[in-house]
């Protein structure tokens, strides 16, 4: 039994390695620019992606509840339009960024380029430092998670949850199976923040150019997802 409960920790944890589930984290993460906040949003995924599980997970083994095939078809779908909303999004940040690029040459020195944006001209810069210290919650990262909660594989979990001998071993399943995904994320959270943390310290050209890479890559990703959910399916 514990190595049943284990394989599905593990399972949860390679689950999260999806490549729509690392697109839509890495473009809510790339305009982050500490590890903490990157891993934070992460792990907030993972929750909403195991309260939308455990969810219909309840459904499946108390009521009998199951996820017909052509409705797992549209929330797939709806994924993919998630995606290029997210991803449209970090392309439209940076083009509101106005970011563009400066040729300097200092005397005695080579020239070089240097990244410039105007965003936030304009703004009132009066206001305390400490307006900026609140720690807000990724709410977004938690809708984005409970959204792909509700499609894809977590199908086949829930079905498998309802076969279980009981229903206490298939809901602590999907528990193990949630657990699994938010370390997974969190790991892959670490990871990511590594490149967009030291960019934006130090380089920041390469910030801009993984934003927009991030962003355009998301973009595909869920038109793809779309063509494939949406007009391979009626064929």
């Amino acid at each position: 039994m514990l190595s049943f409960f284990a394989l599905a920790m593990l399972i949860g944890m390679t689950h999260a390695l999806e490549a729509d589930h690392i697109a839509a984290v890495s473009s809510m993460a790339s305009r982050q620019t500490s590890m903490k906040q990157i891993v934070r949003t992460g792990t907030v995924w993972g929750l909403g992606h195991t309260l939308t599980l455990m969810a219909f997970a309840g459904a499946a083994i108390v009521l009998g509840f199951a996820i017909h095939d052509t409705w797992a078809g549209w929330l797939e779908f709806m994924v993919g339009v998630m995606l290029v909303g997210l991803g449209a999004h970090v392309l439209y940040r940076l083009i509101r960024a106005r970011v563009h690029f400066h040729v300097h040459e200092h005397a005695g020195e080579a020239p070089h380029f240097h990244a410039h944006s105007h965003a936030g001209e304009g703004r009132d810069h009066t206001q305390s430092p400490h307006d900026h210290d609140h720690v807000h919650f990724p709410v977004r990262a938690l809708l984005v998670g409970m959204m792909h909660g509700m499609a894809g594989s977590a199908a086949l979990l829930v079905l498998s949850a309802s076969t279980a001998p009981t229903a206490g071993i298939g809901f602590a399943y999907v528990v193990l199976f949630g657990i699994g995904s938010m370390i997974g994320m969190a790991g892959l959270s670490a990871v990511i923040a590594v490149p967009i943390s030291l960019s934006a310290r130090f380089l920041t050209w390469a910030n801009r150019g993984l934003q927009g890479a991030t962003g355009l890559a998301t973009m595909v990703l869920g038109l793809f997802t779309m063509y494939e959910t949406g007009v391979l399916s009626t064929l």
